[in-house]
């Protein structure tokens, strides 16, 4: 009976000791195999040993998927934003490193899926209200969008340009067609003008279809739709990117965002090409974006215009965090919908900065600010 017992006990432990080797060994090719796809990635061997330690913090079942699962990746960033929010380590410019390399790979993960990387091969494919861009050659570029888009041809509201006075019918004339596709790229075609018509209740043109398109670009950043207060401020081209203001601008509100550009809606018109500086926040801290306005969309009836800002390069940590917005890495129980900072004590009683913002805007001539309660927007 002893001996018997004592048998069945060996052959207990041996098996036990059989599978915990072959679990040894298991997750000793997990990890080779993880070495592998993180060189195959790009990761030096610090920074996969790091995703590794992420890994195992954030609970992965499959280490390995964070190297193609957007979501499995998602929770090794969240557990790296929250490590930095909360640590008291010296080496925080080594994390913000490591978290702008993690933030470019999750957007190449994002910008490889189907719906962004296929474009359109025909002008068939635009979607009605899509804003274009009409060159007619020697006289200018006007404004347009899709009013309707059906089989025989393409109907566009009639082009505009408050500079530009045409002097002649459109039917019959060449044009060069530019847009930009949400999530895409932008494009280009020719055709001609076709007829004058009254389509939808707008003064329309006919387009000739082309089943030629230009793809010129691919979207190099993600943008995220917002509506946060803001504000905006005229700079000059050799201020320090980044600069935190300390008083009041013109307010505006940020309509979308991304690590290499913006869109704020003011009051009462702008002129391309200016120099503006858009402070708004993100995680309880404030967020300073410089660049330059490169296009414009102006609504008459609400004497508002929506400017669209190319970013200038932006400090390591700003970028992190408007890349935590776009991919949802903040927490969400943040509040960030007061403006961004507090007026100063030594400027309550006057409110200084903001009617010094708005005179200098105003005199400069670049942005008319007839219609300033932008807060009923």
């Amino acid at each position: 009976m002893f001996f018997r017992l004592f048998f069945i006990l060996v052959l207990c432990g041996l098996f036990l000791a059989f599978f915990l080797s072959m679990n040894r060994k298991k997750r000793g090719t997990w990890w080779i195999n993880f070495f592998a796809q993180g060189k195959e990635a790009g990761f030096s061997l610090k920074e996969i040993d790091l995703l590794r330690r992420l890994a195992v913090k954030s609970e992965l079942e499959d280490p390995g998927a964070l190297f193609w699962s957007q979501h499995q990746l998602d929770l090794c960033i969240r557990m790296l934003v929250k490590n930095i929010k909360f640590s008291k380590q010296e080496d925080i410019e080594g994390d913000q490193d490591f978290l702008s390399k993690l933030y470019d790979y999750r957007k190449k993960i994002e910008m490889e899926k189907p719906r962004i990387k296929n474009g359109i091969g025909s002008t068939r494919q635009i979607d009605e209200s899509q804003i274009l861009r009409v060159l007619v050659n020697g006289v200018g570029v006007f404004s347009s969008r899709v009013v309707k888009n059906t089989s025989p041809y393409i109907t566009i509201s009639r082009p505009v340009n408050e500079k530009i006075r045409m002097n002649r019918g459109w039917t019959g004339l060449p044009v060069s067609i530019y847009f930009w596709r949400h999530d895409d790229a932008g494009y280009v075609f020719d055709s001609e003008v076709l007829d004058e018509v009254f389509s939808k209740g707008v003064f329309s043109l006919k387009i000739a279809h082309a089943d030629s398109l230009f793809r010129s670009q691919k979207r190099k950043s993600l943008r995220i739709k917002t509506h946060k207060p803001a504000f905006l401020y005229l700079i000059s081209a050799e201020e320090e990117p980044g600069k935190i203001e300390a008083a009041p601008g013109l307010k505006c509100f940020l309509e979308d965002l991304s690590e290499t550009g913006c869109a704020v809606t003011i009051g009462g018109k702008a002129a391309e090409g200016i120099r503006i500086k858009v402070q708004f926040v993100l995680d309880n801290s404030p967020i300073s974006m410089s660049g330059t306005v490169r296009s414009i969309e102006y609504k008459e009836d609400a004497n508002r215009s929506l400017l669209h800002v190319e970013a200038d390069e932006l400090p390591l940590e700003s970028r992190n965090q408007i890349l935590g917005e776009v991919f949802g890495m903040l927490p969400e129980d943040e509040k960030d919908e007061e403006l961004p900072f507090r007026i100063p004590e030594k400027l309550e009683k006057s409110e200084a900065g903001q009617d010094n913002q708005t005179e200098q805007i105003e005199q400069t001539g670049q942005i008319d600010q007839s219609s300033p309660d932008i807060n009923a927007v």
